[in-house]
């Protein structure tokens, strides 16, 4: 933290990309928090519990979070608005902000599209006003199952998408994959009370096409290494940085079998990265599944 403030810049994740006069960097949460209404949190979400159990006693009648971490909490599957009503129950106004965002653009400063999900009104269209800028254009919605839901399991999805070009599948292989990962979301989503419109938008297919086709992604970078023949402890050291489709892979199959809906591209990577199954013959099992109607 004293190597940011005093360079203010971050040379490891995003170099070459000056901080705004206006962030300050602090060592200190509760300090953080005392100087602040808003409480913006963005960590690896198997990070999300233990920063707002630390930001729990700094809160005040005025505090308002929103987080951008996507993903399950690892071990117990709960997405991150039930981890944070478990933490802070109902005491403030509380959001999440999802969509297909890569961090290196939006630093670089180009143009990009946002969702934020509120049960709040009037908390969320405060955060699309504040957010709002030249190049950044925020959408609000109140169905935060579903912007959860479409953040989480793309991540997965990237993955079988990266196997398949790394096992140089092509592009039909690709574009089916992107379209029968999406069925799967829906299907989920249809499950817990998600909107299928909330999905068919920026949080959801939205989400899922950046991170399938796209290398800046690290869930789709891992498919890559695995589909090229990579172990996966190898391929995941590789990437040098969280990746959420990872451990998200367990708790979204266990999810899918608590809802009693199927997800068979989701199980196949699960299989791969914790049952060893090799990536091709993930492929030959999806391939080889029976015939039936596409909208089934």
């Amino acid at each position: 933290m004293e190597k940011l403030s005093r360079e203010r810049q971050n040379r490891h994740f995003l170099p070459n990309i000056r901080f705004p006069e206006k962030l300050s960097v602090a060592t200190d949460l509760s300090f953080a928090m005392h100087h602040s209404r808003d409480l913006l949190v963005a960590v690896p979400s198997h990070a999300f519990r233990e920063v707002l159990t630390k930001a729990l006693p700094s809160l005040t009648a005025r505090t308002r979070v929103v987080w951008a971490t996507k993903g399950l909490e690892t071990g117990t599957g709960k997405f991150m608005h039930e981890v944070l009503e478990e933490i802070l129950g109902m005491r403030c106004p509380a959001a999440v902000l999802s969509g297909p965002t890569f961090a290196q653009e939006v630093a670089a400063g180009l143009p990009t599209a946002l969702t934020v999900a509120s049960t709040n009104p009037a908390f969320a269209n405060d955060l699309a006003r504040c957010l709002q800028a030249d190049v950044m254009r925020i959408y609000t919605s109140d169905d935060v199952i579903g912007v959860e839901l479409g953040g989480t399991v793309k991540n997965v999805l990237a993955i079988a998408a990266g196997i398949a070009d790394g096992l140089e599948l092509g592009a039909n292989c690709r574009a089916a994959l992107i379209t029968r990962g999406l069925a799967e979301i829906i299907r989920l989503g249809d499950a817990m009370g998600a909107r299928r419109e909330t999905l068919m938008g920026l949080s959801g297919i939205g989400d899922l096409i950046l991170t399938c086709t796209d290398n800046q992604s690290r869930n789709r970078r891992l498919g890559l290494s695995l589909g090229k023949g990579r172990p996966v402890d190898m391929a995941v050291q590789e990437i040098g940085q969280v990746v959420e489709g990872f451990n998200t892979a367990r708790e979204v199959v266990q999810l899918a079998r608590r809802y009693k809906v199927e997800m068979p591209i989701s199980e196949q990577v699960y299989r791969v990265l914790y049952d060893r199954l090799s990536p091709a013959a993930a492929v030959q099992n999806l391939l080889a599944r029976e015939s039936r109607a596409e909208s089934a």
